[in-house]
């Protein structure tokens, strides 16, 4: 019971009333906290500021995503924002055990650009990696994911049209998400860099679902400049079933 207690004081401080009254009403895995009308949107989740383990081998994902890719793009390019996201909580004094990840993205403007830019990289290929499984033909979403789909984008092809269009249109490196939002509807944006829809500087907030990586290090040994080509092979490798369980509680 002293435990509880002491996480219920500790997500008051990062979260406000609101945000606490929100997360303990359903799973904390589960919950989006909705504060005010102006306040960012944070994710009641545990996200680690470590690196985690990859969850299937480097080769895994192919023919869609080459091992190589996957064993620089886990090895070099996401250890380095997780490396450089320790640094970075050091230097500006960020206590991990009283602030989320999440919490910490819903108020990265009052950060440096070194923790926005390595909070937000490791954030994306931490939900990256889980989005991903072995690709399947004919891979989509099924149930009440799918029913929501459909109801927000009309069909499921429409969606991937526009979830593409997003991923080609995006300027040089950034993400495409698929977006739970405060109105609990769902969205399609893309963010540069490496910022995400849960930072207070996102032009649209909301909770990331689902996202797509378009920075060149993930597909280029393999595609080149075929980014297209790419984001319709992601497609084939999408483990809907963990982006279902993220919108539980949430959307669905």
């Amino acid at each position: 019971m002293a435990n509880n207690t002491n996480n219920r004081r500790e997500f008051l401080k990062t979260t406000g009333k609101a945000g606490l009254a929100a997360a303990l009403s359903i799973p904390v895995l589960d919950s989006l906290a909705f504060g005010t009308h102006d306040a960012p949107i944070v994710k009641a989740g545990n996200t680690p500021y470590e690196q985690q383990p990859l969850p299937y081998a480097y080769t895994a994902l192919e023919p869609a995503i080459d091992a190589l890719t996957m064993e620089i793009h886990y090895t070099k390019h996401a250890a380095t924002y997780a490396k450089n996201l320790a640094d970075a909580v050091v230097a500006e004094k960020v206590d991990t055990k009283a602030t989320s990840l999440e919490a910490l993205l819903g108020n990265i403007s009052k950060y440096s650009a070194k923790m926005r830019n390595n909070a937000g990289g490791h954030y994306n290929h931490e939900l990256f990696w889980q989005t991903l499984k072995s690709p399947a033909d004919g891979n989509k979403p099924s149930g009440k994911l799918l029913a929501a789909i459909e109801k927000d984008f009309n069909s499921f092809d429409a969606f991937k049209t526009q979830f593409s269009d997003a991923a080609k249109g995006r300027f040089g490196s950034g993400w495409a998400w698929l977006v739970a939002g405060r109105d609990k509807k769902l969205s399609i944006v893309s963010t540069p860099n490496q910022d995400n829809p849960l930072m207070d500087v996102a032009d649209v907030k909301g909770l990331p679902i689902l996202g797509l990586d378009v920075w060149e290090h993930a597909y280029y040994l393999k595609y080149q400049n075929r980014r297209p080509d790419y984001i319709t092979a992601w497609f084939n490798a999408i483990n809907w079933e963990n982006v279902q369980k993220r919108a539980t509680g949430i959307i669905l």
